[in-house]
């Protein structure tokens, strides 16, 4: 009998991963999208049915962060995590026959600017401030829902690096074009994951069935910016990257219509209950993620 998963918000970087890695293994994947021909987030039928008998239903649906947050955006923001999140939890509560589990897209931003020591599952401080809120709310969304038939866990993301985009298209430019210097102080903890360990983490988690609630999908190894620009040059063989203060990113966030929180705050995060399970990284370090991200 062929596998069958459900991937919500699955078109964008990570989704695009999960689906082909998903098809290799021989599932069926369906995505819940905005866009055609995929099942559409305003036909409620449509994804109750897809939902009924499926594996696991992944939900990565969400307007990207990497905009101004201005109140449209800032409302967009929250409504695509909270809105999508609710809509997934009702329709499993209309499946006779619902997936056994749900994982949820959250997000490491939800702790607060760390550089005195890291954020773990039991011990971190969760932060204030717009980010923190709207992981606070999309997480408040997804707990709210008792579903006996079906495990739930929230994966609070760190930044998520790997080959065809996301982040490294834009690191990679800056290095290029003689800017790879540090951002900022230089010191802000840059807490990341691979995006073949955080497939990994999706598949351990579905093997594991004891496992549910929140965990901290980052790297056990986070470096500092200054590190991993350091990295990113010597990977690229570039040897001089001009750094970029706060007030030039403040400047040239207006002009591309981004927030410099994305570069300037610090998220250090550790994957306590990951490790303490017994989930082992493929990519631990930086060198070996930019190993198989860059290195051909």
């Amino acid at each position: 009998m062929r596998k069958n998963v459900v991937i919500a918000g699955g078109t964008g970087f990570i989704g695009r991963y999960f689906q082909k890695k998903f098809l290799e293994r021989g599932y069926k994947v369906t995505i819940i999208s905005r866009q055609s021909p995929h099942v559409s987030w305003d036909r409620d039928n449509d994804i109750v049915q897809s939902l009924e008998g499926a594996d696991m239903l992944i939900n990565l649906a969400g307007k990207s962060v990497d905009c101004c947050y201005n109140e449209k955006n800032k409302a967009e923001i929250f409504r695509s995590r909270t809105e999508t999140t609710e809509i997934l939890g009702n329709a499993l509560l209309q499946c006779q026959d619902p997936p056994p589990l749900w994982i949820n897209s959250s997000t490491a931003t939800i702790y607060r600017h760390a550089e005195d020591r890291p954020m773990t599952e039991s011990e971190g401080d969760i932060g204030t401030g717009f980010s923190a809120e709207v992981a606070k709310e999309w997480e408040k969304a997804f707990f709210s829902f008792s579903l006996p038939a079906t495990r739930q866990a929230a994966l609070r993301i760190a930044i998520v690096l790997g080959p065809d985009g996301g982040v490294m298209t834009p690191y990679k430019n800056l290095v290029r074009f003689g800017l790879g210097g540090v951002q900022g102080p230089g010191n802000q903890r840059f807490s990341w994951i691979h995006v073949e360990d955080l497939f990994r983490v999706i598949l351990f988690l579905n093997e594991e069935k004891e496992l549910r609630g929140v965990f901290n999908c980052s790297a056990p190894n986070p470096v500092t910016n200054r590190e991993f620009m350091a990295q990113l040059r010597d990977v690229m063989n570039r040897k001089i990257g001009l750094p970029t203060p706060k007030w030039m990113l403040e400047a040239g966030a207006v002009i591309i219509k981004t927030e410099t929180e994305l570069v300037l705050k610090s998220r250090w995060v550790i994957p306590e209950r990951l490790e303490k399970a017994g989930f082992v990284f493929q990519y631990d370090t930086l060198e070996k993620a930019f190993g198989q991200i860059l290195v051909k």
